[in-house]
């Protein structure tokens, strides 16, 4: 097992398409679309459930879920990578794969520049990183390209509804945060210190958001979920809206097309929110 830890690290030094490829684990889903994207799919032999994209991603075995992982299937797959979320994983997973000599890689992504570091990161391990350098390029100048084009937009307060029940948020340390910010949103739970706090209606209501963005796609219509609350400036404007969960909460390539959907939310909600011109 040392033997296959010292080749993943190995690895990480050596250009692309030099040695074997390693056997690579990925423990989340925006994890198993970053390793495609990476050109180091056909290196996975393992994911989580969810795990739906690409399409070929759904036929990789299942070693657990992102909160529970069963031991013995990781072993059974015997990964020289297993590529961990830095902010989701749960640290005694971490430890317990560590414990069993696992080479354990973490990779954060809490803002958008961890997207492309990412790519590359895991290109690097792969030896796919010529794959994987124009896919980080291109995340790179469409981010630039939307933060441009939005640097000037008239901010609107954000609410961030991520699950209903209980109700879960996501503070400023998330990338889901980030972009809203990047649209020219302030998320009004910015400051928890939670990654993702759960809160309850009254904290939302203290906090009178104009806009809700709910990426909760189990939720047929988050605008009914509110209209008991007539009161808030979200609901009096109609500015609630359903965000794709997989391309907004998910940190990997696609997460662009997410921005997109948040600007073009927040774009809408400002338009609303414009006070009508009296008529002569």
């Amino acid at each position: 097992m040392r033997r296959l830890a010292w080749l993943a690290v190995a690895l990480c030094s050596l250009p692309a398409g030099a040695g074997p490829a390693p056997r690579v684990v990925s423990l989340a889903p925006h994890l198993t679309e970053i390793a495609y994207a990476a050109g180091a799919g056909k290196a996975l032999v393992g994911t989580v459930e969810y795990s739906d994209y690409p399409e070929a991603a759904r036929s990789l075995p299942r070693v657990g879920d992102g909160w529970r992982v069963d031991f013995e299937r990781v072993l059974a797959l015997r990964p020289d990578v297993v590529l961990a979320w830095s902010s989701g994983t749960p640290r005694a997973t971490i430890e317990r794969l560590q414990a069993l000599r696992l080479n354990v890689v973490e990779v954060p992504t809490y803002r958008l520049s961890d997207v492309p570091a990412a790519l590359r990161k895991v290109g690097d391990l792969a030896g796919t990183r010529a794959t994987a350098e124009p896919v980080a390029a291109r995340f790179d100048a469409d981010v630039r390209r939307l933060r441009q084009q939005h640097a000037g937009s008239r901010p609107v307060t954000v609410f961030v509804q991520i699950d209903d029940e209980p109700l879960f948020t996501v503070s400023g340390r998330h990338v889901i945060s980030e972009v809203v910010e990047l649209c020219g949103g302030r998320n009004v739970f910015a400051d928890l210190p939670q990654i993702a706090p759960q809160i309850d209606a009254e904290a939302v209501l203290a906090r009178d958001p104009q806009v809700i963005l709910s990426t909760d796609d189990t939720i047929a219509d988050p605008r009914a979920q509110w209209l008991r609350w007539p009161q808030l400036a979200a609901v009096r404007h109609g500015t609630i809206y359903a965000m794709p969960s997989d391309t907004v909460a998910r940190a990997s390539p696609r997460l662009v097309k997410g921005v997109e959907s948040v600007c073009g939310a927040l774009d809408d909600a400002r338009r609303r929110l414009e006070p009508r011109k009296a008529r002569p």
